[in-house]
């Protein structure tokens, strides 16, 4: 399975951006997938999630009521469409998969078995 992020770009605070990852190799179907972001010199911290079907969804406290995640398995590919973006919101965004993602785990780097390149965004002030 491989992962090819994409969308990121520099924009100002404010703005939207509308990142894509595309699942290549399987079906996107038959994985549980996410989004995680690394600012400079921090740790790669969780954004948002999706489960296999679309029907559950996750956030990120920082993000709830912006962000929004959803796919299109029929594309095998994932969005998040950000809104309001802050300069804190600047990282490299990867996006991530796994086959049996459950809901304690969806927030922790390591149960992704599965992960793209990432896609930098940068939101200038």
């Amino acid at each position: 399975v491989q992962l090819q992020a994409s969308g990121g770009g520099l924009v100002q605070a404010g703005d939207s951006l509308r990142l894509s990852c595309v699942v290549s190799g399987r079906p996107a179907s038959s994985y549980g997938m996410g989004w995680f972001r690394q600012a400079p010199g921090k740790e790669r911290e969780f954004v948002s999630a999706i489960k296999k079907s679309s029907g559950n969804t996750y956030y990120s406290d920082f993000v709830k009521g912006r962000f929004t995640i959803s796919r299109d398995n029929a594309k095998n590919t994932m969005y998040l469409q950000m809104n309001s973006l802050k300069p804190e919101d600047t990282g490299v965004y990867f996006c991530a998969a796994d086959q049996w993602l459950i809901q304690s785990s969806i927030r922790i780097p390591d149960n992704y078995d599965y992960w793209g390149q990432g896609t930098l965004v940068t939101v200038s002030s």
